[in-house]
């Protein structure tokens, strides 16, 4: 099989090779005994139509469900007797399927995995079953106080992007699935030109590409009159900032304390460079205990529990999201400090020590949490699928340790406005 292959020379250098069937595997050798396999599609909820909102994440569990070659059950029965690893994810913009092994066992599991993600049988019968799951799983999603806040607080933050939806999707759309719109899905989706798989362990990067390669090319069974499938990015239009303050209140008869959500519309991965400035916001309003919000709220005023900040960056469009438990009593002095703390960001540049203090904490969560083959191939399956491009996770901390004060400041002033922003407030229901 001939292949295109680049070599990036950066940081940790893997390699990356994509081959004539669209497939593309991302390679690298690490001096530590495992090996993990990351099978990245760009498919998730954010690509469904209403009528079959939630059907990647039902693929997902359908995945594990036999093949032609493999009965239900005998993957997991096959992979726990090496004592591997398996699972999977799915979310707005991607689905993953992961597994970790021993270096000497990886030739002989890896084309398990390539088989259940390449051909899935989705028997009826299975399908049926399966469904209970799923729903099961939504419903328990549906008792979660915080899962609740969640949900709420996405539908008011976009208006009509599909990061308002689950990822679970609703259950009436769930009961009405039928297995042939899934196995139509699969085919559509799971084609190697939306496919990453990024690998990394203690195996040659020529000998990682080569098991997953051939793998791929023994169990894929090309589609006729597939057509070609592009993110979905490309068909949507990102929202404007909140014109005003767009408030929304709810009583949870769950709840012993109040939540509040407060919510911008930013960047997304397309705009990638507007991110990083973002991310240092974030952490100096709430990235540990010597943060401003929680030092102020939690510490010195005791008016919260918990208060966290967020910077999500999505495909299309991010959302800054800060949130915080709290009695209820105490919601809009909180709301107004949180704003009174932005204010503050937008007015005066964040001193020299502070920011410091924050670039390396940023910088360094990045580097520590990718040392493990599994965060690895996480990161390099992420970067590749979503952009196509693996530097920004060689550069992620050089960019986050040259964003300045001035960078922070500007960012709090075009994209966090103290009179427009979304917000959400659950409250611990009244007994009457």
């Amino acid at each position: 099989m001939t292949a295109i292959q680049t070599q990036n020379p950066a940081l940790n250098a893997p390699r990356v090779r994509k081959f004539p069937n669209g497939l593309t595997v991302v390679a690298e050798q690490m001096p530590v005994d495992a090996v993990n396999l990351n099978v990245w599609l760009n498919v998730g909820s954010a690509l469904e139509p209403d009528s079959i909102n939630g059907m990647a994440h039902f693929l997902e569990h359908m995945v594990f469900k036999g093949t032609p070659r493999l009965e239900i059950g005998e993957f997991e029965r096959l992979i726990e007797e090496r004592g591997a690893r398996t699972n999977a994810a799915t979310s707005q913009e991607y689905t993953h399927y992961y597994i970790t092994t021993a270096p000497q066992d990886f030739a002989t599991l890896a084309p398990l995995q390539m088989d259940v993600v390449l051909n899935p049988s989705i028997n009826d019968e299975a399908f049926e079953r399966e469904r209970f799951v799923v729903l099961e799983e939504i419903r328990r999603s549906e008792d979660s106080p915080s899962r609740r806040t969640f949900y709420r607080a996405m539908e008011t933050c976009f208006e009509r992007l599909p990061y308002r939806r689950p990822v679970l999707g609703p259950a009436d759309v769930i009961e009405r699935l039928v297995p042939q719109q899934m196995r139509d899905f699969h085919t559509q989706w799971y084609q190697p030109t939306s496919m990453t798989a990024a690998v990394v362990g203690n195996l040659s990067a020529e000998e990682l590409i080569g098991i997953v390669s051939d793998a791929f090319e023994e169990l894929h069974q090309p589609k006729a009159n597939v057509a070609s499938v592009s993110p979905f990015a490309q068909t949507l239009n990102s929202e404007p900032a909140f014109p005003e303050i767009v408030r929304r209140e709810y009583e949870d008869s769950q709840l012993q304390q109040a939540r509040l959500v407060m919510m911008w519309r930013v960047p997304g991965m397309g705009q990638l460079e507007e991110t990083y400035a973002l991310d240092v916001l974030a952490a100096i309003l709430s990235g540990g205990k010597m943060s401003r919000l929680f030092r102020d709220l939690r510490e010195e005023r005791k008016l919260v529990t918990s208060i966290g900040v967020s910077n999500m960056t999505k495909g299309l469009q991010g959302a800054f999201y800060i949130s915080a438990r709290l009695q209820a009593e105490n919601l809009a002095v909180v709301e107004q400090a949180i704003i009174e703390h932005i204010r503050r960001c937008q007015e005066e540049l964040v001193d020299s020590s502070e920011i410091k203090r924050i670039r390396t904490q940023v910088a360094n969560r990045f580097i520590f949490g990718n040392e493990r083959p599994s965060s690895r191939a996480n990161l390099y399956g992420y970067y590749h699928s979503q952009l196509g491009d693996l530097e920004p996770a060689f550069t992620y901390p050089t960019r986050i340790q040259s964003v300045e004060a001035t960078d922070v400041q500007a960012a709090a002033r075009r994209y966090l406005s103290p009179e427009a922003y979304g917000v959400v407030i659950l409250r611990p229901k009244t007994q009457s």
